[in-house]
């Protein structure tokens, strides 16, 4: 069915371009379609959707779809050369703001939360009765974590690379807890560890909760972070770790090729440093295969995996886990004197979820849910921002890393869209030196309701308010 709605919607696109239909014509009904092209209705609407992603059909309600014309092709942000000296990360109070935004019902465009009707609600519902009623099972501290779920998780690990036993698996509470622990294993106060620049706001906090140092690494929008930037810092600096996110990194949504995996598992073990690798994405892939880990890669034990389940099956389970491969005894002592143990409930809940088979039938909807979202929020921003924007092209996930013209604040962007209950992330919050103020990202993973369109409509003319306010052409 995937296959076959996505050649109507080539079929039709051929049609748009060759100008059998033009710009504002309402196409024939679906109808008349699924006649015409002898497919059913709901492949019809599924081509529809598809189409209006891409920009080339819009809803009118109760009229049907429309030609328009497709938006101008985005360039894709370019990549600071800045050098980084290590610097201590501080306190991060825009990071705490966002969050409390998000539950004021201001359009969220900011945090990297799915929206609950891209979860597998009725799922885990179900599954989570199934594991309230196994009685004395619910009631143990589980440490490091019930059998059942780290055996899920070294059977899904074998799918992708990484033959691992459960007793290799450490639960977590969400994938932040992962990284913290990862850090206090192989790191001291004071330390010196690499990141990706920009780098998600989670890792910089993380960071911060151990008293490290950062420093940043340039990061391309497509092909990751900067391998020959990286070795100049090993040259330079006494790196302790190194944090990467390979696979659909937040906020640019860069997936590193096998080729570049390898490289940056190999240089990193050469160096004795240990690799902390995030791939809380990694299963949000749109097309193709899901990629394989770094971890996939690692030869010599010197890659410690981190994920969670909290972009696929609910933020609010706070259930994630770890392979601390050779450092697992560290990583196991700080979990336990942290807090003891991970929620038994949950942990039974994912695991019975996982068995009967439902997350992988789940994802496949899920991964077409964020795609198309991603690509109408694409669209949009190329419609209605100024020109000079460029918008990066990830390639899974669903958060997009706009960069802005020259001079345009998005951090001013950020405050005049809080005043009009419009959530968003300006680009300072993903660097320790105040990077990126010409930058935002913005979260995809919402259905293309109306409330959304106009926020990011709004979004734009605020932005072209603020770049006109800061011309030169104004004095």
């Amino acid at each position: 069915m995937g296959m076959l709605y996505n050649q109507v919607a080539d079929q039709l696109q051929a049609l748009i371009l060759d100008g059998v239909y033009r710009e504002g014509e309402r196409v024939p009904g679906v109808r008349v379609l699924s006649r015409q092209f002898g497919v059913s209705i709901s492949t019809v609407l599924q081509a529809h959707q598809t189409l209006e992603a891409r920009g080339y059909l819009q809803a009118r309600e109760r009229s049907g779809y429309f030609v328009r014309r497709p938006a101008r092709d985005l360039p894709e942000p370019r990549m600071t050369e800045q050098r980084s000296r290590p610097v201590p990360v501080s306190a991060r109070e825009m990071t705490l703001d966002l969050c409390a935004d998000e539950q004021k019902r201001m359009v969220p465009l900011a945090t990297a939360i799915p929206h609950p009707d891209y979860l597998p609600v009725r799922q885990i519902q179900q599954s989570t009765l199934w594991a309230a009623r196994r009685g004395l099972e619910t009631l143990d501290y589980a440490f490091p974590g019930k059998e059942s779920f780290r055996r899920q998780i070294a059977q899904r690990m074998a799918t992708i690379g990484v033959p691992i036993a459960p007793d290799d698996v450490l639960a977590t509470n969400g994938a932040q807890e992962a990284i913290i622990l990862a850090l206090r294993a192989v790191t001291q106060p004071g330390d010196i560890v690499a990141v990706e620049s920009p780098s998600f706001p989670g890792i910089l906090q993380a960071l911060e909760v151990v008293g490290l140092r950062v420093i940043e690494i340039p990061t391309h929008p497509s092909d990751g972070i900067s391998l020959e930037g990286l070795q100049l810092a090993l040259e330079q600096w006494p790196l302790k770790a190194c944090v990467v996110v390979p696979n659909h990194s937040n906020p640019m949504g860069a997936r590193m090729s096998d080729e570049r995996k390898q490289q940056l598992v190999s240089m990193l073990a050469a160096a004795g440093v240990p690799l902390i690798e995030d791939d809380i994405y990694g299963d949000l892939f749109h097309t193709g295969e899901r990629p394989r880990p770094a971890k996939a890669f690692d030869l010599a034990d010197n890659v410690i995996y981190c994920s969670s389940f909290s972009k696929t099956i609910s933020p609010g389970l706070r259930l994630g886990w770890m392979i601390p491969g050779r450092h697992m005894a560290a990583a196991r002592q700080h979990k336990y004197f942290v807090n003891l143990a991970t929620s038994t409930i949950p942990q039974l809940a994912v695991a019975h979820f996982l068995e009967q088979g439902g997350y992988d039938r789940y994802l496949r909807s899920a991964r077409q849910h964020y795609k198309e979202s991603t690509d109408r929020l694409r669209s949009a921003i190329a419609r209605t921002f100024p020109e000079g924007t460029a918008v990066s092209r990830p390639q899974g996930g669903f958060v997009l890393w706009v960069q802005l013209p020259e001079g345009v604040s998005g951090t001013e962007v950020y405050h005049r869209a809080r005043g009009e209950n419009i959530n968003v992330a300006p680009g300072r919050m993903f660097s320790t030196a105040n990077k990126f103020d010409n930058c935002l990202r913005l979260n995809g993973g919402n259905p293309w309701i109306g409330r959304i369109e106009a926020a990011v409509d709004r979004l734009g003319a605020i932005a072209r308010e603020v770049q006109s306010w800061v011309s030169p052409d104004r004095f």
